[in-house]
């Protein structure tokens, strides 16, 4: 039997202590057991990045690497002051890695210039050319070359901007780089974070940018201040901003370069093209465990394209997808058993944890035994259970749709009446938006992907359909697509989709109830979805509509896996206004809407059609019944 070492038997008993350990006991343990170390690590091109280690002080066997490379600092900086968590999640630094932070080129702390979603170049014919994989690539045999008591092997995680930065680094996979996990990854900003379809997150894009994107002239070890709004109400804010022109002439005052960018490039040009990660995920030979969350407000697009993508680039790849009921990075900083007002019954995120993410790690770094994960292990919503599937979306789902249909319902038979005289109409005002929720908030709510739409749903600007009562359990699994059929009395218009559950008017309420909320009746929504209509039929190059002309708009809606009970309703809401979440478009066409004048915002009539010509409808997968 092999003699412990006294830090080993240190990290042993702390093991034993479990999750009862508090987060100052955390930085205890680090404290005990790692020196910290900082070096600036040379790249190709001869920027030093600079890059914080972890190493243990047990030197009775060797340990792998763990990455982090990220815009938003490695600190604490200083040789004698520690992070108070090393890891994805505490059991990570009591089983025993080498730890490495490292800020990302042109951030805080290290060199060169830094550049948003750093374009990758695909055939690199200096060498100092460079990108995110070639830092990558750089950083892993500096480390092989200069620390000591490692045992070869590397991997790499990351949540939102991170886990973009860990999937560029397994493109062109370092030999020793042998698992990676990208979690809530940013895979193309014109469908992640700011853009859903060419439709602008107003709030979530500000209140990012405004601190984010200020100028660091030189390396610094502070963040800027944080945009100072003077209200906690975002509706009225950004309402009284007025066309978005205004925000830099009003706040910014062309100091954040990357909105002036934004502002130049309001089409899926070449400036956004070249920021989309997911044709460049090639030669990938590490393992890949990508990590989202259903009701991940900023990146739900990342995580199941990069997927996809991995899964068609690289098909001998060991590649799973894990998604659970969580906002965004949910799994590493909550306990996963509810959002907003929804309980899924179980702590979610103690599953990810104990039972995939770490034992991942171990697995392939340390030759722990296999976890035997599914090539999906995905969380549904509704049933509130974890599901295992050999392929994503599932091989067995048989496609249905739901019509809109008169009456204010839904309807599986299509519409057999001809023509375009069948629809239903509102007015969309951009002077009076639809709210994204009920809740003063200035910016993105982490939980709005659940929230109640009852608000929403008493508006005459917002059309409802639902179904009779279900009968049985409906599960909807893999993509969603809204296909409309639809006309303006302008020229330009969003078109907004919900999916929504609507619970029978008895669900009892939760207990302890201390924000009296009252679920009979509630309508949750399950997922949702915005495009600029004049990106309809591509996004590359915009549209006017014609007035009043009925005309197709498609509309991914993601992936999705729900139970709808029996003895609920599946609604489906239509708008055009969703704000301040999105911002308003003018409803009259401009080349930019980034440009608009107040006098380009105008009221219009929106028709939704219900014809057998012009069948609106939402399509999706539904999983036999078992």
């Amino acid at each position: 039997m092999r003699r412990l070492s006294a830090s080993c038997v240190v990290i042993a008993v702390l093991v034993s202590a479990g999750s009862a350990l508090r987060a100052d006991s955390d930085e205890e343990l680090i404290r005990a057991n790692y020196t910290k170390f900082e070096f600036r690590i040379p790249m190709r091109d001869g920027a030093k990045l600079f890059t914080t280690i972890y190493r243990p002080n047990d030197r009775s066997e060797k340990y792998p690497f763990l990455l982090f490379r990220t815009p938003y600092s490695c600190s604490p900086y200083g040789a004698d002051k520690y992070r108070g968590s090393l890891g994805p999640d505490p059991r990570f630094p009591r089983d025993g890695f080498i730890f490495v932070y490292q800020d990302v080129r042109g951030r805080f702390m290290s060199e060169g210039k830094f550049v948003n979603m750093t374009p990758h170049v695909a055939k690199k014919v200096e060498p100092t050319d460079i990108d995110e994989s070639t830092d990558t690539y750089d950083t892993i045999d500096w480390l092989l070359a200069n620390i000591e008591g490692h045992n070869g092997k590397v991997g790499q995680w990351g949540i939102s901007y991170p886990g973009f930065y860990t999937i560029a680094g397994a493109i062109d996979t370092h030999p020793a780089l042998e698992a990676v996990s990208p979690q809530a990854p940013i895979a193309d900003w014109f469908f992640d974070d700011f853009h859903h379809h060419g439709a602008f997150f107003l709030p979530h894009a500000f209140n990012f940018i405004s601190r984010f994107g200020k100028p660091r002239p030189e390396p610094t070890t502070e963040w800027p201040p944080r945009f100072q709004h003077g209200t906690p109400d975002g509706y009225q804010w950004f309402l009284e901003l007025g066309p978005l022109s205004n925000a830099n002439s009003k706040h910014l005052r062309d100091t954040v370069a990357f909105w002036n960018e934004m502002v130049e490039h309001p089409n899926y040009d070449e400036f956004w093209q070249r920021r989309n990660i997911l044709p460049h995920l090639k030669n990938i030979r590490c393992a890949v465990m990508t990590v989202g969350g259903w009701f991940d407000a900023e990146d739900l697009y990342g995580p199941l394209e990069i997927y996809r993508a991995v899964e068609k680039n690289n098909p001998a790849a060991w590649n799973v997808l894990v998604m659970g009921p969580w906002d965004h990075g949910g799994w590493s900083r909550r306990d996963g058993d509810k959002l907003g007002n929804i309980s899924f019954g179980f702590k979610t995120s103690d599953t990810f944890r104990k039972h995939i993410s770490l034992p991942f790690f171990r697995h392939h770094l340390k030759g722990g035994k296999d976890p035997e994960l599914p090539e999906a292990y995905v969380f549904e919503t509704g049933a509130n259970r974890w599901r295992s599937f050999s392929e994503w979306p599932p091989a067995s789902i048989v496609e249905e749709e739901l019509f809109t249909a008169a009456g204010e319902t839904l309807s599986f038979d299509a519409p057999t009446s001809p023509g375009s005289q069948a629809f239903d109409d509102y007015v969309s005002d951009p002077a009076k938006p639809v709210p994204s929720n009920e809740d003063v908030a200035i910016g993105m709510t982490k939980s709005y992907m659940t929230d109640d739409q009852r608000f929403a749903s008493r508006r005459p600007d917002v059309l409802v359909y639902r179904t009779e009562v279900l009968e049985k359990d409906l599960s909807i699994a893999g993509p969603l697509e809204a296909d409309l059929w639809v006309s303006t009395s302008g020229t330009a218009s969003d078109w907004v989709v919900k999916l929504i559950d609507v619970f029978p008017n008895d669900t009892a309420d939760p207990v302890p109830n201390p924000k009296g909320l009252r679920m009979g009746g509630y309508q949750m929504m399950v997922r949702s979805e915005v495009i600029r209509g004049r990106f309809r039929n591509s996004y590359e190059k915009p549209v006017p509509f014609v007035p009043n002309r009925p005309t197709r708009v498609r509309l991914p809606l993601q992936d999705i896996l729900h139970t709808f009970k029996k003895g609920h309703r599946v609604m489906i809401q239509i708008q055009s206004t969703w704000f301040p979440l999105v911002d308003r478009n003018p409803q009259k066409y401009v080349p930019n809407i980034f440009k608009a004048r107040e006098e380009d915002f105008i009221k219009a009539t929106q028709r939704v059609y219900r014809t057998k010509d012009h069948a609106t409808r939402i399509r999706f997968g539904v999983l036999p019944s078992k």
